[in-house]
Parts: C-alpha cells; structure tokens; sequence
C-alpha cells in the first residue's frame, strides 16, 4: 500500500507551509496536521504516515507501533545534541557548528535510526534568536527536499552510518541554566542571557 495521508505533528504556524510542501509533492495526499498527542492518535489509520516537525510532543511506543512504517522527525540539533533545546546548550558551549537531523521516531526520544544530517557554521556573534532562525531554515529546507519522498513512496528512507551522542537534554537543564544567583559574575549573566534568550 502507497502512502494515503500523512500526519503533521508540529505547531499552528508551520503547519500550512509544510502541508503546502506535502501537498505539491502529491495532489491526492491527505494531510492532517495536529498540534496534541489525543489528536494524533485518532488520526493513526492504514497508509499513513507520521511526520514531526520540531513537535515538543512526545509519541508512546503504543502509538508508532500502530503506524505500518517507521515516523520520522525533524529535529533542530546535530546527533550530537539530542534532547530539548540544543541550540541553547550549542550556544553555552561555545560550540563552532550546529545542524540538524531528520531520523525514524523510536519510544526514547532522539534516539531512532539517523536518514539525514546536515551541519553548519555558528556565525560569531549569534544568539538563541539568531541561531534558532538559522536552524529553522534549513530545517524547512531539509522539508521540501524529502517531501516528494515522504508523499510518495511508502518505503523506509535508509539509515545513515551516524549515530546519536551526547547528553540528552531536557526542560529541567534549560530551567537550571536560565537562573541566576547572587554570586554570579555579570559575564556569566551575559553569558546566559544570550543563551537562553530570557533569565530570572
């Protein structure tokens, strides 16, 4: 069987582009974008296809074993930054590149097989604002490359010789890294701020 719909998990405001995507690639395609995991799940039919698009939704196990091929997910960091906010902790880290990766949706996030990784150089200066504009626009152009791909053939993308590392991130690191103490010096605070985008 072909590949009937596909499911766009993502935000409100980059779903219509990508449908749009979706659906040049393929005029019969159905495609149903979803912003919450209860819409998600009642969307799951036969020859569908699940496409996360930078969702900070996390999908069950249950949930990708009733898709009849592997989900897959766009997400905005390296396979050396998995977990929530990499362009953040890039930034912390000082680190000269950054990128993004496009891999199979598994039960522990980012840690599917990787179909397609791209890196790029961190501009100096940068912060969140800017890093995160520039990691937006490859993603959507990693997008509109495969979507003749993803609306189309209903095979699974093969796996590239790349593997995830790193610590995963999470919302808590995030919360820790964007709060001040007294003790802290201003450039530390500086520091932070331009990380983080906000900081208490």
């Amino acid at each position: 069987m072909g590949i009937a719909k596909v499911i766009l998990l993502t935000g409100r405001e980059e779903a219509p582009a990508l449908t749009r995507m979706l659906s040049q690639a393929n005029g019969s395609l159905t495609v149903r974008p979803v912003h919450a995991l209860d819409a998600l799940a009642a969307e799951i039919a036969p020859g569908a296809r699940l496409l996360s698009f930078c969702s900070s939704v996390i999908v069950p196990g249950a949930l990708l074993a009733r898709l009849e091929g592997p989900g897959y997910n766009f997400h905005p960091g390296p396979p050396e930054r998995p977990g929530r906010y990499p362009s953040v902790f890039a930034l912390f880290d000082r680190a000269p590149e950054f990128g993004i990766t496009v891999h199979e949706m598994a039960p522990k996030v980012d840690s599917g097989p990787i179909v397609m990784t791209e890196r790029f150089a961190i501009p100096e200066p940068c912060d969140l604002g800017g890093l995160e504009s520039l990691t937006m626009i490859r993603l959507a152009q990693a997008f509109k490359r495969m979507a003749p791909y993803f609306a189309n053939v209903a095979r699974p993308l093969p796996h590239l010789p790349a593997a995830w590392s790193g610590r995963r991130t999470t919302r808590a690191d995030f919360e820790a890294l964007r709060t001040i103490t007294p003790d802290m010096d201003p450039a530390e605070i500086d520091r932070r701020r331009r990380c983080c985008g906000t900081i208490d």
